[in-house]
């Protein structure tokens, strides 16, 4: 399983080249981190190599609720009307870092809809117990444990639970996005984390079996492990450490009496 070096800006050439050892697909999976700025360039560069080749089909994001699109604006149409018809959330994900992959789909005419579970059906989702069946039992406790270590060992064991529910709702919603999104002979593309991106627990697991779906993993700095879990490893720059766990404890802990 190739795991690509990505040290700067790379040319067109190379993004194709990269993306033609994947294709044919119905479906390109991009999973980023969400701060790295090296992986929104690369995301735009995905969109505008399909684009330009008249290979995209559609793009779903994780970055907006499913229910909105831009099939209704023209090429022409500005950013903010783009905002507008995805109700961005500017404050959770920022325009500047989101926008041009957005706009280099609208600007080819290719529709951009929303892809993640809407806020209102979270709470119905954490209780729903028949979500646990949707993954095979060893993948349900790997997403089980990912929530575990995503949230720092902070979490009451009692939550974790309904929050698998709510990450696999969120894949289940994903993937129904996706197909919404199908043409012949043209590849739909996904924006999200890595974690909705991985082919053992995430989206691919929830798409029709008649599809071909592939996964890319773009990485920040060098990692070892769950490589068979995507098709390929794109590596960026490594970021500057970060302590998450440190602003995740800031949020959950009880504010001073």
């Amino acid at each position: 399983m190739p795991i690509l070096e990505q040290t700067g800006s790379s040319s067109a050439v190379q993004i194709a080249a990269r993306l033609d050892a994947l294709l044919p697909a119905d479906v390109l999976l991009v999973g980023e981190q969400h701060d790295a700025t090296a992986h929104h360039d690369l995301e735009q560069q995905i969109v505008s190599s399909l684009a330009v080749r008249s290979l995209l089909a559609g793009v779903a994001l994780e970055m907006a609720d499913a229910g909105v699109s831009t099939a209704q604006l023209k090429p022409s149409s500005s950013d903010e009307e783009a905002r507008r018809a995805l109700q961005w959330d500017d404050k959770a994900w920022p325009w500047t870092a989101y926008g041009p992959a957005v706009m280099t789909a609208v600007r080819a005419g290719v529709p951009v809809l929303g892809a993640n579970l809407p806020r209102a059906q979270m709470a119905g989702s954490m209780n729903d117990s028949g979500l646990d069946a949707r993954l095979p039992g060893p993948a349900l406790k790997a997403q089980q444990q990912a929530i575990r270590l995503g949230h720092c060992n902070m979490l009451p064991e009692s939550q974790i639970g309904p929050m698998a529910r709510i990450q696999i709702a969120k894949d289940i919603t994903m993937a129904a996005t996706l197909q919404q999104l199908l043409l012949p002979g043209k590849t739909v593309v996904l924006l999200a984390g890595n974690g909705h991106v991985d082919r053992q627990l995430g989206v691919p697991q929830h798409l029709r079996a008649d599809l071909t779906a592939k996964s890319i993993r773009l990485r920040a700095g060098a990692g070892t492990g769950q490589a068979e879990a995507f098709d390929n490893v794109w590596a960026t720059a490594a970021l500057p450490e970060t302590d998450y766990c440190a602003g995740l404890k800031a949020q959950l802990s009880p504010p001073p009496q």
